[in-house]
């Protein structure tokens, strides 16, 4: 009892960091790429995939999870968010323009991947 108070206190205090993952499809390398607020949130994100809770934006990652199995994807952290000591600085903005660059640069759409094309 006293360790899994122990553990909890250890995870509350653990720092929440924003970053970019990617569902990885390790069969056919089809990926999702993400951004999220609190990276340690991609725990839950796996628990949803495997008890087919969906969330709209990873139908098709969710599809081939079913079809596939967990034992096929890999969830995985890209680049972690750096936070600046500046009054001006938005996270959310900043978070963007990160999930931006990740996605020009691995561009997962179409037969690559699960995002969908933003309308520009």
């Amino acid at each position: 009892m006293e360790r899994k108070k122990e553990l909890k206190q250890q995870f509350k205090e653990i720092e929440i960091e924003a970053g970019i993952y990617q569902i990885k499809n390790t069969l056919n390398g089809k990926i999702f790429v993400g951004s999220t607020k609190n990276l340690k949130t991609l725990n839950g994100l796996r628990f949803m995939l495997e008890t087919n809770g969906g969330n709209s934006i990873y139908t098709e990652v969710q599809k081939e999870w079913q079809q596939f199995g967990k034992d096929a994807f890999i969830i995985e952290v890209l680049e972690v968010l750096k936070k600046k000591d500046d009054p001006y600085y938005n996270e959310k903005e900043a978070l963007e323009e990160l999930e931006n660059k990740w996605l020009e640069k691995l561009q997962p759409y179409d037969e690559k991947g699960y995002n969908k094309r933003k309308p520009s």
